[in-house]
């Protein structure tokens, strides 16, 4: 019993509520100063916003069990159980809170590299692997609560000799049925850590063009461009060979190709290629290229090639190019369009063949820009594939040298 203001009230229940009352006092000031901070700090803000519910939790549950300890008079049997309950209870409140403080920890990491700029590479790059280091925390942080409230249990120690006894057997059974599951946790932890995939990377699997999405231990989700999601297991990516549009930078160069007559005019369709990109901000002002890359079958293959900063510019740059250009073949060159020719001819009766006196002059030769020559950004293109081959120029040759034959 205890005395309070001259009345004798029973122990536990004035224990249980002063400590109820002592949490709720310790997480209202706590709060109080937090919020007071937070009105100049957003770290503050975050963390009463991550901690608040696990906080209080761990507390009361901290301040009821000192009560139970000091106050609870129940027979020795129910006491072993009772402290097991709150032991139990306490260890996943705490393990709560500090789940919530890795929560916190990888959102004010993350604030410090921004990705909605245009250069994001390494921001999405640290966020993976804050992203997956944080998971991995807390799956660490679960099994150590989980094993040490197993351990809290009264003969845990014998049960545990017996089970490690067995253990060979066991470990074999495990092994082989969470042999999948392993290599996808594998499997992640080497995406994330590696730099071949991170979060917002633009790929291409399973013919799909879609953007990494969330990277996870065992499985990687891909938010496709008609907004689907395409879920694969994390081995796929170790695995399987895929494109990274991303993977050093965003900047890509997509083509189009028109199938023609022959008749059609590539130095007026390339005149109003230039015209068509110079009034859009879709073009980067890398490389407009326009080049016959083909001339059978009766067709003429003509290939356009354009720069954009991204992936989802350079889609809307081809479209925005391959409609302009289709409206000025109908509309300024109409004999290019692609036709079947089928000619029926009666052959004349054989004329004299007279030697021609006049001479036809001589056409000059087109030399349009080409992707990998014609001006300095193609020569600069080149060097990217052949900057590590030595050519020798044998006009500058030492007179000791051979000369090639």
């Amino acid at each position: 019993m205890i005395d309070v203001l001259g009345l004798s009230l029973p122990a536990f229940p004035v224990a249980a509520l002063a400590a109820i009352v002592l949490a709720l006092a310790i997480t209202a000031i706590v709060a109080f100063v937090f919020r007071l901070v937070g009105r100049r700090k957003g770290w503050a803000r975050v963390l009463v916003q991550l901690i608040r519910v696990p906080f209080r939790m761990t507390v009361l549950i901290g301040a009821l069990w000192l009560a139970v300890a000091g106050y609870l008079d129940v027979p020795a049997d129910w006491d072993t159980v009772v402290g097991f309950i709150f032991r139990a209870l306490f260890i996943g409140s705490a393990t709560w809170l500090l789940c919530a403080l890795l929560y916190y920890a990888e959102e004010m990491a993350a604030n410090r590299y921004r990705i909605d700029v245009r250069d994001n590479r390494v921001a999405r790059r640290v966020r993976t692997q804050l992203r997956m280091m944080r998971r991995i925390g807390i799956v660490i942080l679960i099994i150590c609560a989980i094993g040490t409230v197993l351990l809290s249990i009264p003969g845990a120690a014998t049960v545990g000799a017996s089970l490690f006894a067995s253990a060979g057997l066991l470990s074999v059974v495990a092994g082989l049925a969470a042999q999948s599951t392993l290599a996808n946790i594998f499997a992640g932890m080497q995406l994330a850590f590696n730099n071949a995939l991170r979060v917002d990377d633009v790929v291409i699997v399973e013919n799909e063009w879609g953007k990494i999405e969330e990277i996870t231990l065992t499985y990687i989700v891909v938010h496709i461009w008609d907004d689907r999601r395409m879920v694969l297991p994390s081995t796929y990516f170790t695995t399987t060979p895929f494109q990274n549009w991303t993977r050093h930078n965003s900047e890509l160069l997509g083509a189009i190709e028109f199938d023609l007559d022959w008749r059609v005019n590539p130095a007026g369709m390339r005149e109003e290629l230039n015209r068509i990109v110079a009034k859009t901000d879709l073009w980067d002002g890398r490389a407009v290229v326009l080049q016959v890359t083909d001339a059978v079958g009766g067709y003429v293959r003509v290939r356009v090639l354009v720069t954009a900063q991204d992936a989802p510019t350079l889609f809307d740059l081809r479209c925005l190019v391959r409609e302009n250009l289709i409206d000025w073949v109908n509309a300024e060159n109409p004999d290019a369009l692609p036709m079947n020719r089928v000619e029926v001819r009666q052959e004349p009766e054989a004329k004299p063949v007279r030697a021609s006196r006049t001479r036809k002059p001589e056409r000059e030769v087109i030399e349009p820009v080409g992707l990998f020559s014609g001006d300095e950004s193609g020569k600069e293109r080149a060097q990217h594939f052949t900057e590590s081959i030595t050519v020798q120029d044998w006009a500058d040759a030492p007179e000791s040298l051979p000369a090639p034959r």
